[in-house]
């Protein structure tokens, strides 16, 4: 029988098992394969805790003032975000409703003092108009003699009477209608003072 080195066959063949190619020898193998865990091992727990290390000094870092940690801040900012958006939301529907109910309060005015009569003074009586954002409203008028104090209210719409108004109720409008930033336009005007009766000498 022919050995595999192609001699003769001998005895130290038939004692030991025949080896196919480049195939190690298992008894040299094993040795390695101990030493090259064994390193793995020592590396994964030098990285183990190198790991812990750098999560401890992560969670010191991002440790909230009450001791929270990094998920717990989150998760507060997280509901304090929430919170602020259902507050907006109520905002924005309490500033809509304030803006529509802006435009229908009375935010431009305008008025007129004057003295109608010869016989009073100071300028009593007046011509008050009231607008909102649309020009509507009213317009009061006040008529003060001597004797009596006479009041008048003509409604507004879109800016244009419902009847006739007189010079100072229509000045009155004007002035309103101009009035910009809710502020007060007043106007007053004052009647001459009849000329003083020059009597005849005797």
């Amino acid at each position: 029988m022919v050995g595999f080195g192609g001699g003769p066959p001998t005895a130290d063949d038939s004692t030991q098992p025949a080896r196919l190619g480049c195939v190690p020898d298992p008894a040299t193998l094993t040795p390695v394969l101990i030493v090259l865990l064994g390193v793995c091992l020592v590396g994964l727990a030098l990285l183990w805790r190198r790991v812990g290390g750098l999560a401890g000094r992560l969670d010191r870092i991002t440790r909230g003032e009450d001791g929270q940690s990094l998920q717990g801040v989150l998760e507060t900012h997280l509901g304090r975000v929430v919170e602020v958006q259902s507050e907006v939301a109520q905002l924005a529907t309490r500033a809509g409703k304030l803006e529509v109910d802006g435009r229908r309060a009375f935010q431009r005015i305008g008025l007129v003092r004057f003295n109608p009569f010869e016989d009073t003074g100071g300028n009593q009586s007046f011509a008050l108009a009231l607008l909102d954002a649309e020009e509507d409203g009213i317009i009061i008028s006040s008529l003060h003699s001597r004797g009596s104090t006479r009041i008048y209210a003509k409604a507004i719409a879109a800016g244009r009477p419902e009847a006739a108004l007189s010079d100072e109720e229509t000045e009155a409008l004007g002035l309103a209608r101009d009035a910009t930033g809710g502020r007060v336009a007043i106007r007053g005007r004052a009647v001459a003072p009849p000329p003083p009766v020059v009597r005849g000498e005797r």
